[in-house]
């Protein structure tokens, strides 16, 4: 069953330590810890709104689990009080793997928390090291095994281009998330934001930041593994918000990131098939698509018929919801070129 959240932010709050990339404020749009008054107040408002039984009261921005240990307490309380009484399907939290014990997820249990997000990032100890994440590689492993023996829903997130990193290693972290097998993954491609370290090592030019056709190049790759394991990836890219947009200094940010990686591996796709069936210069082609597939078989500013006719294949795409979302039918070639209307 697929559930929404109900987000309480509560930026930097438990995180012993400073990351080079790290400006929750900047990047959750909130400058305040909400009280546990407030966050009721949430949690009735969108009771008040919406039947919560398929939502999670979701704690994001910070470590949950490592925050001071009154507050940690409080939020606990209000965390069982929305499922108990709002009736929430449960709640979840993001945390750092070295933030997770038997006592912490005892008391999680008992609240009422179904899911758990690890901040691991990396699986490089030395890029870890390098950014101030303060855990190792094999702190993530300890804490998701730690996690699926407490049945909790686990998430793993992961971040590409960070300083120290190559696309080997942004591709090796994949391959040891494959292994832990979490239930999700979010992956964020790293962007410079004012303030952070990483903005210092940009400006002195002992970081640069990957370009944007790299980093949707690298994680339609990568998304494409998630996929054929069957591990979702509920996240490509940062949320978009106004004080995001403006805040960002460099890095490979576009509000819409994760259609330009679906559109790419759509592109890659057609291509091969194109190929595979020899039909360039053949005409015009005509390749069916899901309705809800047109935007990304076209790709953003109608950048895949461009490429498409660079390779010598006239496309045109016509809208069959017979065809799965995502996916493709090339129907006979027609014999006359002609400049596609799509």
């Amino acid at each position: 069953m697929s559930r929404g959240n109900v987000a309480i932010f509560i930026p930097h709050n438990g995180c012993p330590h400073q990351c080079s990339f790290c400006d929750q404020r900047r990047i959750t749009g909130q400058q305040k810890q909400p009280s546990p008054e407030e966050v009721w107040e949430i949690a009735q408002k969108a009771a008040s709104q919406q039947d919560v039984s398929r939502c999670e009261l979701a704690f994001f921005g910070g470590s949950f689990t490592a925050i001071d240990r009154s507050y940690f307490l409080s939020l606990l309380k209000v965390a069982k009080r929305a499922r108990e009484e709002l009736g929430f399907a449960g709640v979840r939290c993001s945390t750092r793997p070295d933030a997770i014990d038997n006592e912490r997820l005892t008391l999680l249990k008992e609240h009422g928390f179904t899911t758990i997000e690890l901040g691991a990032q990396c699986m490089d100890d030395m890029v870890l090291q390098k950014n101030g994440r303060g855990h190792t590689a094999k702190d993530v492993e300890n804490s998701s095994m730690l996690i699926k023996e407490y049945s909790f829903t686990l998430g793993l997130q992961m971040m590409t281009g960070l300083p120290g990193a190559t696309e080997k290693i942004d591709r090796n972290t994949t391959e040891a998330f494959l292994a832990i097998n979490p239930d999700f993954v979010r992956i964020y491609p790293t962007l410079v934001l004012p303030g952070t370290q990483l903005e210092t090592w940009f400006l002195e030019e002992s970081y640069h930041p990957q370009e944007l056709c790299k980093a949707v190049e690298l994680c339609s790759d990568l998304l494409l593994l998630f996929r054929d394991a069957g591990i979702p990836v509920i996240r490509l890219g940062l949320h978009d918000t106004p004080e995001l947009k403006e805040q960002v200094v460099a890095g490979p940010y576009h509000p819409a990131f994760r259609q330009l990686c679906e559109s790419h591996i759509f592109l890659t796709g057609l291509l091969a098939a194109l190929s595979k069936r020899a039909l360039k210069g053949e005409g015009e082609i005509p390749v069916a698509v899901h309705p809800s597939s047109l935007s990304t078989a076209l790709g953003q500013k109608k950048t895949n018929m461009e490429a498409l006719r660079q390779k010598g294949y006239y496309v045109r795409f016509l809208q069959d919801p017979d065809v799965l979302p995502g996916k493709w039918e090339i129907r006979a070639a027609m014999n006359e070129r002609r400049k596609s209307p799509c």
